[in-house]
């Protein structure tokens, strides 16, 4: 346990001293990830979706604010669906200026989740999402999960049927913008899997704010057994077959890196708990004070000695005798 609490502090201490660095270097990787992905699901107009410009839109997001990688995305999209339809161009625009507003009025300081949400479902982990916007921010964290879910399912629904509707010569601008909209409002997944996020952010929040010992610990198995069994159970209900194994798996995978975010975050000592009393001229204040736990990384010192300083060393030892 040492040894991994030493490797704690040490990760946090290079972090700090080079966060100049690293900070970029990750939004560069998660933006490239991300345009590279739509490359590969999209792709329809060869000149914006071609990896020279992705590296190039990837290294601009790297240094610029959170914003510019949400922004380069949808731009890439709607480019994408323009070449492909000029309907699901005009439906996916509305969308996203939708998603835009709701995102900004509630939630501006969580953006990476937007991100990262479509991210982790294409990996099958999307649990952590709101088990992490739940133990690090507030309940407001819910919404930007929320909408990256349902661009995900918005975007993969698309890469479904557009096919279909691209065949469907015959079909009027109308009723490709409805079979859309249907695909949208008839996703009774996406309605759960949304329902469930929002109670999970919500449920984890309030069992981690509580003055319990092990608040952390108990929020984690609480949110992750009442979204699994929900989730199991709604899954059943609708006939929705073939995601059991995925979901036990994301599951477990998720629960172990929320534990991890609960090591570098809420890592305490309930065995030095304090209770501390105090009052002012209004009120008398009960304070119950944990420290946290923290291991100093050892620094290793080498003493060089050479042939000048062992000879000063004799010499002063046969002083002494």
């Amino acid at each position: 346990m040492t040894t991994i609490l030493e490797l704690k502090e040490l990760i946090r201490r290079i972090y700090r001293k080079y966060e100049a660095v690293i900070v970029p270097v990750i939004k560069f990787i998660i933006a490239l990830i991300l345009l590279l992905q739509i490359r590969s699901s999209f792709g329809y107009n060869e000149k914006l979706s071609a990896v020279p410009v992705c590296l190039i839109l990837a290294l601009l997001s790297s240094v610029l604010p959170l914003g510019a990688t949400i922004f380069f995305s949808a731009v890439v999209i709607l480019a994408d669906f323009y070449a492909l339809s000029l309907e699901i161009f005009l439906s996916t625009a509305a969308v996203f200026a939708i998603v835009a507003l709701i995102y900004l009025r509630f939630s501006p300081k969580t953006g990476y989740m937007v991100v990262l949400t479509p991210l982790s479902f294409l990996i099958h982990i999307p649990f952590i999402m709101p088990a992490a916007g739940a133990l690090l921010f507030t309940p407001t964290s819910a919404v930007s999960v929320a909408c990256g879910t349902f661009l995900y399912y918005y975007l993969h629904g698309i890469k479904e049927t557009a096919p279909a509707l691209l065949a469907a010569e015959d079909s009027t601008a109308a009723e490709k913008v409805t079979t859309i909209v249907n695909q949208i409002t008839g996703n009774r997944e996406m309605i759960l899997v949304l329902l469930v996020f929002v109670l999970m952010t919500v449920m984890i929040y309030v069992i981690r704010r509580m003055a319990i010992k092990r608040s952390w610990t108990i929020a984690i198995i609480a949110g992750f057994m009442t979204e699994f069994l929900i989730l199991i159970g709604g899954f059943l209900t609708l006939g929705i077959e073939g995601k059991t194994l995925a979901l036990v798996l994301g599951n477990l995978a998720s629960v172990g890196l929320a534990f991890v975010l609960k090591f570098f975050f809420f890592h305490v000592d309930y065995k030095r708990t304090e209770r501390v009393q105090f009052e002012d001229d209004d009120y008398y204040y009960y304070v119950r004070a944990i420290p946290k736990i923290k291991m100093p990384v050892q620094e290793k010192k080498v003493k060089k000695i050479t042939g000048e300083s062992r000879h000063t060393v004799g010499r002063q030892e046969k002083k002494e005798e």
